[in-house]
């Protein structure tokens, strides 16, 4: 019997916690409310551009939003690796290395999303030519696109903001950023894209403007908390030594994080060659499995913080306990994420687009996303485990496994299955991130709590 009481230090004279339910739901439940506003972002904005009635501007969004999502997977290890290496500070009782931390993040971001920036026109004529939408579609994408790069900097500060306060384990004020963030834009999108009639433009300019009051809102928190300590020795923060540790674990967290986006972008592609009508179909699929992968994210949230805690005190027992917990908790999740979206998948699909075939074709494909739940689940547990340890090579190296099992999987299911075929794929794919991560976890942890024994 799983028990429910309070988190609380063990008294052993040393950095040791006891790892309950309460403190995993401390984390996982605000973090999951927090991620699971940004889908419903999505859904938000799939709703005001659905009530055109056109498929070509559902699919001109559904493409957009791919494209950002493989942008920003070559800056999505800002978020995790500053989360993994605050809580192991956190950890040990180091402070002054978990703001180091956060302002070696904050200044990669800032370089980064004006990199991104001066090379937008050059992405988005790639993304054009790589995705080959229809001619109806290429003018949604550069529309949306070309306004919302704007934000790059901005999204790529609130990362570090929020592996900051996750890896300290205050998933409050997480919670609180993220609903600033999304509700902002959520309430905009709803102004200016249909109340004011600006459509994709409109919703573009939303998230640049709810990206903008998020970084100005939580940086300012966060130094706020740094202007309680002494100023920060900037040689030291920026010595090279430690950004190249930094970017040792970015680096193969980018290799991950663009692998996953790849087989996102991969399946949009072969979509699109099925016809605009299962491309937009599947774009309103896809956001009810990023709701889905939001709450699991949260589960992941949870086992990032408390095993890199565990990893930095050398408390093995702590670890196990987290392992253990947030799987049970993410199964159990799962379930009852699937079993809603076959409750609620057809209303949901109907109120987020009114063109009569691809409603039919959403509502045909419904239960293949419904399962990718329960395919998922292990796998998002997994990547919290070895994201908050920075065990990045490893994690590296099973995603490359699992990428290639998937390009197979959508190279021979597709032609002989169709729109089947490529969610068969995708729910193979999620399966083995899980189970090969699960496969290699016993022996890494061996290796890493052995001075603890």
């Amino acid at each position: 019997m799983v028990d429910m009481e309070a988190a609380s230090p063990v008294s052993h004279g040393d950095r040791s916690f006891r790892v309950t339910n309460r403190l995993v739901l401390s984390i996982a439940i605000p973090m999951t409310l927090g991620f699971v506003s940004t889908p419903l972002l999505g859904l938000t904005d799939t709703a005001v551009v659905g009530q055109t009635g056109r498929a070509a501007d559902l699919a001109g969004l559904g493409l957009a939003a791919v494209l950002f999502d493989f942008l920003f997977s070559f800056t999505g290890f800002i978020r995790t690796s500053t989360t993994a290496l605050v809580a192991q500070a956190f950890g040990r009782g180091d402070e002054h290395e978990a703001r180091a931390v956060f302002l070696r993040a904050t200044g990669t971001g800032i370089i980064a999303g004006i990199l991104i920036l001066l090379a937008g026109p050059l992405i988005l004529a790639a993304g054009e030519r790589l995705l080959s939408p229809e001619p109806a579609a290429v003018a949604v994408v550069a529309t949306y696109f070309s306004i919302r790069i704007l934000s790059s900097p901005m999204r790529l500060i609130n990362d570090a903001v929020l592996g900051s306060v996750l890896g300290h384990g205050r998933a409050a004020v997480g919670l609180l950023l993220q609903t600033i963030l999304n509700g902002a834009n959520i309430i905009l999108a709803l102004t200016l894209g249909l109340a004011l009639g600006f459509g994709v433009a409109g919703v573009a300019w939303a998230t640049v403007a709810a990206e903008t009051l998020t970084a100005l809102l939580g940086g300012g928190f966060v130094l706020a908390g740094f202007r309680r300590q002494a100023s920060p020795e900037w040689r030291k923060v920026f010595a090279w030594h430690e950004v190249r540790r930094l970017f040792a674990i970015n680096r193969d967290i980018m290799i991950r994080t663009l692998l996953l986006t790849s087989s996102f972008l991969i399946m949009t592609r072969i979509g699109a060659g099925l016809g605009t009508v299962i491309l937009a179909a599947n774009g309103i699929l896809m956001n009810f499995f990023m709701v889905t992968a939001f709450f699991l994210d949260g589960m992941a949230a949870a086992a990032e913080q408390i095993c890199g805690r565990a990893l930095g005190a050398l408390d093995r027992s702590a670890f196990r306990s987290a392992v253990r917990l947030t799987l049970f908790w993410s199964l159990a999740l799962s379930g009852l994420l699937a079993a809603g979206t076959i409750v609620v998948g057809d209303h949901a699909i109907n109120f987020l687009t009114s063109a009569p075939d691809v409603r039919a074709e959403a509502a045909t494909y419904l239960v293949w996303m419904a399962l990718t739940a329960m395919t998922g689940a292990l796998a998002f547990q997994m990547d919290g485990v070895f994201m908050g340890t920075a065990w990045s090579r490893e994690m590296r190296n099973m995603m490359i496994l699992s990428f290639i099992a998937f390009c197979a999987a959508v190279v021979t299911l597709p032609p002989m299955f169709g729109n089947h075929g490529l969610w068969a794929a995708l729910n193979i794919f999620l399966l083995m991130r899980g189970l090969t991560l699960a496969a290699i976890l016993p022996r890494k942890s061996a290796q890493m709590f052995l001075p603890a024994q």
